[in-house]
């Protein structure tokens, strides 16, 4: 399953949505404080939106696409 990952992680990087990009462009390069952030990094099942390691700080941009699956986001969530 970690190639499908991957594969999946990859694949959401080259299509963020649009609220994806705008938070992107700040926490790309360190801009925060010096961190380093993740763009799609996978954790278990889950590939989160971005993640910092040295922070232990996940962040989720939900949009519409998460009004579709209520239930799996609030699983996620949890």
């Amino acid at each position: 399953m970690p190639g499908k990952r991957t594969a999946l992680s990859r694949r959401l990087r080259g299509a963020p949505t649009d609220a994806e990009a705008v938070l992107w462009r700040h926490l790309r390069a360190r801009q925060i404080s010096g961190y380093k952030f993740r763009r799609q990094h996978a954790v278990g099942p889950y590939v989160l939106d971005f993640f910092c390691h040295e922070a232990g700080l996940a962040i989720e941009v939900d949009g519409s696409q998460h009004t579709e699956n209520v239930e799996r986001d609030e699983a996620r969530t949890r």
